[in-house]
């Protein structure tokens, strides 16, 4: 197992190097300075495109299977989870509080990156033999590159298919099994096993029913998880300037051990806010695009736009919540990571109630990742070997669920890690050469008014 580990561990190292994070950042750049900015300027557009798009209109019916409300649910589902709550933790004790700042970084240009993932995603779909609307990274790849970069959709649908056990699955279980036993005394096998029932029952109603429960489950938990976050940053409210001074300092200044904190260089401080930013909003994998594909719209532009709020949502909203609770609390130094630090900053500013709002949240959160990503998941083997591998690949995603709840949550993590970079290349690669076509577009819807 120390082999694995340390062969994972190098592998992670070299594609979450330099390389990578300037892919991200530098894609998410390029592509909002090519949109002249119109994810920031647009905004409020886009929050008035996602209420009215709670149903669609008359003449999209026949255009998808979710609404493109419930498709922003659905999307949200699958990043909104253990990355905002462990993973901001988990960011912000190895790189210090400069990891937040990094976040909030990868989110505003993850705004133009989602922009344009739901965009192709729309506008080069298909549809399968069940009569389904199919779309992502690997259908914009082979539908808008053309045939012979179509080794590199299906190296993304091969490295998504894999990478939703990580991202998806295992980590997120394990996130909960071990939240709930740490707070409620509940074994994590009885967690993997109740979780792996309530998810069946979900998934037998295939992207439909994911759509509807997402649509009712994501807009509560976060809005609850938000009102106890605020409540914290309330109680804490004096230690507001501090955070921010120490978020920008961290930032950009290399700062030795303090207290239970190890020490974090400059490098360390972008390295796990990229890193944990990607994590938690997806901008850049291409993954939230394949839910986008299925909404009911004939429009590529306007799916695009209510696309983007969800890295806004998650990232600049609900992780900046976490974060500013855990530095505010000056837990941070306490040595304590993941999951375990934002309860300690929770229940320290709300006793006796703090930890049980994050055990709560983080096992809501997940299962509703774990159903985000079992729709990208078969979508992802789909692609590369039609609509008969969904049932045994829905099969393994149940079963994975409780084996994720009792495996180490250091390996799982580092997994999901590597495949997380792994999926995001050939996207990456694929939103650049197809940039022209997002541009046209947008310039297009906006200059019809």
């Amino acid at each position: 197992m120390e082999a694995i580990n340390s062969f994972i561990g190098q592998v992670n190292g070299i594609v979450w190097g330099p390389v990578m994070l300037v892919l991200i950042l530098g894609t998410g750049l390029f592509l909002m300075l090519g949109l002249k900015l119109m994810p920031l300027l647009k905004l409020g557009t886009g929050f008035k495109l996602m209420w009215n798009g709670r149903t669609s209109r008359s003449d999209e019916k026949d255009k998808g299977e979710i609404s493109p409300f419930q498709a922003l649910m659905t999307a949200l589902s699958a990043t909104v989870g253990t990355g905002n709550i462990a993973g901001v933790a988990t960011a912000v004790f190895l790189g210090g509080p400069g990891a937040l700042f990094w976040m909030w970084c990868t989110a505003l240009v993850g705004m133009a990156t989602k922009f344009a993932e739901a965009v192709l995603a729309v506008k080069y779909r298909e549809v399968d033999e069940a009569g389904n609307h199919v779309g992502g990274p690997m259908y914009y790849i082979k539908n808008g590159l053309g045939p012979k970069w179509a080794w590199l959709g299906m190296l993304f649908a091969i490295f998504a298919a894999i990478a939703a056990f990580g991202i998806g699955n295992t980590v997120q279980a394990n996130s909960v099994a071990n939240v709930l036993n740490s707070n409620f005394g509940i074994p994590v096998i009885a967690t993997g096993v109740v979780m792996m029932v309530l998810v069946g029952a979900v998934l037998l109603g295939g992207v439909r029913r994911i759509g509807a429960v997402a649509g009712a489950l994501v807009p509560f938990m976060a809005i609850a998880y938000l009102i106890a976050g605020l409540l914290v940053l309330g109680v804490n409210a004096d230690k507001l300037p501090e955070a921010f001074e120490l978020i920008f300092t961290y930032a950009f200044t290399d700062h030795a051990a303090e207290g239970g904190f190890a020490g974090a260089a400059v490098w360390m401080a972008i390295r796990f806010g990229v890193a944990r930013g990607v994590f938690s909003n997806e901008a850049g994998l291409g993954s939230a695009s394949i839910a986008h594909a299925a909404s009911q719209t004939k429009d590529p532009v306007r799916q695009g736009l209510i696309a983007m709020l969800g890295t806004f949502i998650d990232t600049l909203i609900i992780c900046s919540i976490t974060g500013l609770a855990i530095i505010t609390s000056g837990l941070w130094m306490s040595g304590e990571s993941g999951a375990a630090l934002t309860s300690a900053a929770f229940a320290q500013a709300l006793p006796g109630v703090g930890n049980y709002v994050i055990a709560i949240a983080l096992s809501v959160f997940a299962f509703t990742t774990i159903l985000g990503w079992a729709l990208y998941g078969e979508r992802s083997v789909e692609y590369i070997f039609g609509i008969k591998a969904i049932t045994p690949y829905r099969i393994l995603w149940i079963l994975a669920i409780p084996l994720g709840a009792v495996t180490s949550l250091d390996f799982v993590w580092l997994v999901a890690d590597t495949l997380n970079a792994m999926m995001a290349l050939p996207n990456l690669i694929a939103l650049i050469m197809l940039s022209p076509v997002v541009f046209k577009l947008a310039k297009d819807y906006f200059d019809k008014g």
